[in-house]
């Protein structure tokens, strides 16, 4: 049987070196005679393991029970009173204060019915002898001397101990027990053995969690503060499997392995930097040592608390050094958990201000998929700042994403997919970017992956259109790459960031006639209006959005709206929203449909104007903006002015041109305007000190904000004027 565990090295052990007999048993000299076990060696049998344990204490052929503590030896009987030394009274007291603090993870592994289903059958099936042999062997383990443990160690890492059905024979006879145990022992072969046999049974959810429920977690922290560096790496392999699991994750942040893990990815750069074949030994130690603690730490990094505690261990800089290597099996393992933790504010500007996008972007031409799925992911998490999109461009990483998208063979590798994708979509945030992506085809590229069945995928290639689209050349492109039929039909989704990115995009692909003509014709206006019943607020609030230059662009807006059955009543309905981006999205609408008098006495009917006044009191400068534009286009209709005036809307509407944003002067001087033309609403406006505001817009180079403000300072002038001519005729009579 080939030995497939190469984490550490053999076991050579001489017995006369490790354990010491009693004269009873050993004779004279207190010694066994001095012996060589060479695990290479395949003379190993299970009558030689069974004559080097005691006779005595041999396990009944048919007995799988777990003995007792007083017929096991001393070395394996686990101790109440026994502590770890990282993590005092780890037993009961961290056990209990684990369990009591609230999950954190993004990732919760838990067996399903199915995997349980799969279980019996594989128990069930034809058992191979290799099963009972390895039972065997851990019952040498429970009733044997500590050379007997060794030997049987030795032995039990020649079965291939990453199948199924020689991880249940461990599991079954209760060896999972006994390898926890012989981690408390103070023989370090003992221990590199046991920890070898549990990296490999680890891939086995059902034994991660019993690992965790064993209590070893602690014992194998306790391990990483040794001397020894293959003892440490073994370790640190083994918590990278067990730590998969969420309750793991805080046991290893309370008994305090972050800080060691993170020790363990110190190692020179020269090192990173050679070849494997040509580095010494000790050199080959220490790089094993740091890939397994960056695999430790990758695990680690599903929980949001572990990810604050390494950044504060120091992480950030070491991981920057990593990323410099030239070995694929320590740079993909430190890209994980960097693609991991980019997801936090403060570790998007520690990795931006190391300068790590540039290694990122260098590893997304490796051929290795994995490592591009990781590095392509993590550009997707930190390009939500500018500063880093500029970088990635610089750095050349549009390109091999790019590229990515258009290979056709990594159709199938959805994670990396997904990360291409997305790294895209938040890239072409930036004008810079886009007109990058216009020279390498983006959109054509975009178009063919419409069709794709993943949600996530689809997600990120429309939202990457969305961002695109927003420059007229694009439109025209989507437009003759026939991408406006796809994006229409995907319209038919449930999936809520998709048809948040779907609005975006038909909202921008609306301002051009031509697509405005096709998405007519496509029936989109009553696809894009439906999704104002859709639960979730953004896509209310984005398809909202979407149907102002849906309905300013159509070829006879009045009767679009008309046609739709239920429609007014559905967007009046959403300012009942608390949702302030709903809200201001529903008013956008609401200003751009009132525009024909038809629908403007409808929305009256309906109550309209009664809503918008109980929202005026708002401080969100984008609601401002908007509510003040919908009451400009509701006011003039029959006597809605006076009912605006007597709902008292003016005063605070006159507050809005203390805002700082420009947008919110023109919406509001336009309202202004309108509300003017009521004699009474003129002198609530002079009362409440409009006229120094609208006198500073009259001198802006907005042509709109000028017109809406002479036009309200006129009205009250004449107002004024009319007031005077009244009071001089009083006085002459």
């Amino acid at each position: 049987m080939a030995n497939t565990n190469n984490i550490s090295g053999e076991f050579n052990t001489e017995i006369s070196d490790v354990v010491s007999v009693h004269r009873k048993k050993a004779g004279k000299e207190g010694k066994i005679p001095s012996i060589i076990f060479d695990s290479s060696n395949k003379k190993y049998t299970l009558e030689k393991v069974q004559n080097s344990a005691p006779q005595q204490q041999e396990p009944s052929e048919f007995s799988l029970s777990k003995p007792s503590s007083k017929s096991r030896p001393r070395f394996l009987r686990r101790s109440g009173q026994q502590k770890c030394g990282s993590c005092p009274d780890r037993l009961s007291n961290i056990k209990k204060s684990v369990q009591a603090l609230d999950s954190d993870s993004t990732e919760v592994e838990s067996s399903t019915d199915e995997e349980e289903r799969w279980k019996d059958v594989a128990r069930a099936a034809e058992i191979p002898a290799d099963y009972y042999n390895i039972q065997k062997l851990v019952k040498f383990i429970k009733a044997g001397n500590q050379t007997a443990t060794i030997v049987s160690l030795c032995c039990l890492r020649d079965y291939d101990l990453t199948t199924q059905i020689n991880q249940f024979a461990i599991q079954d006879i209760g060896g999972l027990e006994v390898m926890v145990n012989i981690l408390e022992c103070n023989d370090a072969k003992c221990r590199l053995g046991a920890l070898s046999v549990l990296a490999d049974i680890s891939l086995n959810i059902d034994i991660r969690k019993t690992i965790v429920d064993l209590d070893g977690i602690p014992l194998i922290i306790d391990i990483l503060n040794s001397s020894m560096k293959d003892l440490k790496t073994v370790a640190a392999e083994t918590l990278a499997n067990v730590a998969k699991v969420r309750l793991a994750r805080k046991y290893v942040r309370v008994c305090g392995g972050i800080p060691k893990l993170v020790d363990l990815l110190d190692i020179k750069l020269q090192i990173l930097k050679t070849p494997r074949e040509e580095l010494t030994a000790e050199e080959i130690e220490n790089l094993n040592q740091a890939r397994a603690g960056a695999r430790a730490l990758w695990s680690l990094s599903d929980s949001r608390h572990n990810k604050e505690l390494m950044r504060k261990s120091g992480i950030v800089p070491l991981m920057a050094r990593l990323l410099k290597s030239c070995h694929i099996d320590v740079v993909i393992p430190i890209m994980g958990t960097i693609q991991k933790c980019a997801s936090e504010p403060k570790f998007q500007l520690a990795i931006t201000t190391e300068g790590m996008i540039a290694d990122i972007v260098n590893h997304l031409n490796s051929t290795n998929l994995d490592l591009k799925k990781e590095g392509s992911s993590a550009i997707y998490k930190c390009a939500f700042d500018k500063t880093t999109r500029d970088l990635v461009r610089e750095a050349g990483g549009l390109e091999p994403l790019v590229a990515i998208v258009k290979d056709r063979n990594v159709r199938d590798n959805k994670p990396l997919l997904i990360g291409a994708t997305g790294a895209i979509w938040m890239c072409a945030a930036s004008p810079d970017n886009v007109r990058k992506f216009d020279n390498l085809r983006t959109v054509n590229h975009l178009v063919t992956l419409l069709n794709d069945e993943s949600d996530d995928v689809l997600t990120n290639v429309v939202g990457a259109i969305a961002e695109c689209v927003r420059f007229q050349n694009n439109r025209e492109v989507l437009r003759n790459a026939n991408g406006l039929p796809a994006l229409v039909c995907l319209l038919n989704s449930s999936h809520a960031p998709l048809l948040e990115n779907l609005a975006k995009a038909l909202k921008e692909c609306a301002q051009d006639i031509p697509s405005m003509r096709i998405l007519e014709e496509l029936d989109a206006v009553r696809l894009i209006w439906s999704l104002l019943k859709n639960t979730n607020s953004r896509v209310q609030a984005f398809a909202a959005y979407a149907i102002c230059p849906c309905v300013q662009n159509a070829n006879d807006s009045g009767d679009l709206v008309r046609s739709l059955v239920g429609a007014m009543e559905l967007v009046v309905g959403l300012l009942k929203s608390k949702d302030v981006l709903v809200l201001s999205a529903v008013c956008a609408a609401i200003a751009t449909i009132a525009k024909d008098n038809t629908n403007v006495a409808i929305l009256t009917d309906l109550k309209v104007i009664y809503k918008l006044a109980n929202l005026v009191n708002t401080t969100d400068d984008l609601l401002r903006a908007n509510l003040a534009a919908a009451i400009a286009s509701c006011a003039t209709f029959g006597n809605n002015t006076q009912e605006l005036g007597r709902l008292r809307t003016v005063t605070p509407i006159v507050t809005y041109m203390t805002s700082e944003d420009p947008e919110v002067h023109r919406t509001t001087a336009m309202a202004l305007e309108k509300l003017s033309m009521d004699p009474q609403n003129c002198i609530t406006m002079h009362q409440s000190g409009v006229v120094p505001f609208l006198l500073e817009c009259v001198g802006s180079t907005n042509k709109e904000l000028q017109l809406a403000a002479a036009g309200c300072l006129r009205n009250i002038r004449e107002l004024a004027l009319r007031a005077e001519e009244y009071l001089l005729k009083i006085d002459d009579d």
